[in-house]
């Protein structure tokens, strides 16, 4: 039987003898020996032992696995030539290409952490917010991307730095806890939130199972997602540190889908694929939103289907589950060396099957938020069960009588919509940055929308949506806008919520 993580029996004396037993045989992930600490060294590995092997494919251009580890050598070289010292962070500020591996790698083997924005989809302000965040200093970009990175910060072209005369360096081993990338997300007040995720958090999910999903040599590997989302990550290191082919799609995410064997994604991407049409398919992971049954039902019958759940502060997913045919959908159980606990608002532990807030602990717990001290202190707190710290992931779940976790929603008003994450305080606040505008509120329109309103209704409202996107992410910018000469408030003076809900199914606004 494999070996568990062991609970501080402590910690537990509020439940009954039974739960206590379940609490910890439920919220415990296997123990797995992790093979590596530094990412990089995964792929090293496998471009030394399968140099000719292709890499990457993206549109008709290909690259080896040698090839991509001399280039990525060569940007290390040029970097520490330019005084990157291991634990700065580097901007990596590009589209989908095979340039983006190439900075990727770079930057790790000088022992340093990337922080990815997709530069054609992001707002400068978001650009200019991300760069003050992350104290970054040096951003890598493409020649057609230089004129989006802000005046004030040093850029330099990865193809061009990639030309270096300087010799080839031998990967630096950095600490496990060195971070391996900063991944920003939406903040309450429109200012972005980066996390900081180290090296051992991301091979904890690498270099285990279910979370290698089993590739191997000879896998062809989906890599579909924007570089500034977290999934973006499995996809990419979780190829090449394994050594798989990464097909990185072009516009259309089908005709790339048609020739993989491996595909992570969100519901929402998924749900516009066919899998008759993907006739090498073998394994799919979702995560990133609610995973509709008739979805999982559906592409369970063509391939092995994962359904997983985590922010991006337990490093991409910390749950697991491969879906049965015509059985319960979960998001399944803690992934190796992980644990998840329910509990209640004050920090008590749930009876087994009490609906309760899961907090997440173990290896995938990341290291806080830059530069925020006040909101990692309230997000991360010290685990009393395993020790070390533990995460607050204001979702909502429950133990099924199988073991398995039930996702419930969320307890706060942070919302997934195309599978990111959006606070909706910062669409509103985004609104209510526009001159004149009283007070504004975002709700969820369905998964792939939502809806704002707004006061008074003097506003322009072509004008208040060009504000949105200005400050959004594009994912982020209400498809309606409806005007209000006040909005509804709550006996408390805060705005009721139900009441806009009300007002939006009655009226059946228009944009």
């Amino acid at each position: 039987m494999p070996l568990k993580l062991k609970f501080h029996q402590p910690a537990l004396q509020s439940l009954s003898e039974q739960d206590r037993q379940l609490f910890e045989q439920y919220g415990s992930g296997v123990v797995a020996e992790i093979p590596y600490q530094n990412v990089h060294h995964g792929f090293a590995d496998m471009a030394r032992s399968q140099p000719h092997i292709c890499a990457a494919r993206h549109g008709g251009q290909m690259i080896t696995y040698g090839e991509l580890d001399a280039k990525a050598n060569a940007l290390a070289s040029h970097l520490i030539g330019l005084g990157v010292q291991q634990g700065d962070a580097v901007g990596l500020f590009l589209r989908r290409s095979i340039d983006m591996l190439v900075g990727l790698l770079g930057i790790l083997k000088c022992g340093a952490a990337y922080v990815p924005v997709d530069i054609g989809t992001t707002p400068p302000r978001l650009v200019a917010q991300v760069i003050e965040a992350a104290q970054v200093r040096l951003v890598l970009t493409q020649a057609c991307h230089l004129a989006l990175i802000p005046k004030g910060v040093e850029r330099q072209v990865i193809e061009t730095a990639c030309q270096t005369s300087a010799p080839a360096i031998h990967a630096p081993m950095v600490a496990g806890q060195a971070t391996c990338f900063i991944l920003f997300t939406s903040g309450t007040t429109g200012i972005p939130n980066g996390v900081k995720v180290s090296h051992a958090n991301v091979c904890n999910l690498l270099f285990s199972a279910p979370g290698n999903l089993g590739i191997a040599p000879g896998d062809r590997v989906g890599q579909i997602l924007h570089i500034g989302f977290d999934m973006a990550a499995w996809e990419i290191l979780g190829c090449l540190c394994h050594g798989g082919t990464l097909l990185i799609r072009e516009a259309d995410i089908a005709a790339t889908a048609q020739h993989c064997s491996i595909l992570i994604a969100t519901p929402s991407i998924l749900a516009r694929l066919d899998p008759a049409l993907c006739p090498h398919i073998k394994t799919v992971a979702v995560a990133g939103e609610p995973c509709p049954p008739s979805l999982a039902e559906r592409w369970a019958a063509y391939c092995s289907f994962h359904n997983s759940c985590g922010p991006t502060e337990t490093t991409i997913v910390n749950t697991m589950v491969r879906y049965r045919a015509a059985s319960m959908l979960t998001i399944g159980k803690p992934t190796p060396n992980n644990s998840v606990y329910i509990l209640d608002e004050h920090g008590v532990p749930c009876a087994i099957g009490d609906v309760g807030e899961m907090w997440a602990g173990g290896a995938g717990v990341s290291q806080g938020y830059v530069n925020n001290a006040l909101l990692t202190e309230q997000r991360y707190r010290p685990d009393p069960f395993l020790g070390g710290t533990m995460f607050r992931t204001r979702d909502l779940g429950r133990w099924t009588a199988t073991g398995e976790l039930e996702h419930l929603g969320r307890c706060d008003d942070q919302v997934k919509v195309r599978g990111f994450r959006v606070e909706l305080d910062a669409v509103a606040a985004a609104l209510e940055s526009l001159p004149g505008c009283n007070r504004a509120a975002a709700l969820k329109l369905d998964d792939r929308q939502l809806v704002a309103f707004a006061s008074p209704m003097s506003l322009d409202i072509e004008q208040a949506l060009l504000r949105c996107r200005e400050r959004l992410p594009y994912y982020a910018v209400p498809t309606r806008l409806t005007l209000l000469e006040e909005l509804p408030l709550t006996g408390r003076g805060k705005i009721d919520r139900a009441v806009l809900r009300e007002l939006l199914a009655a009226a059946q606004v228009t944009p």
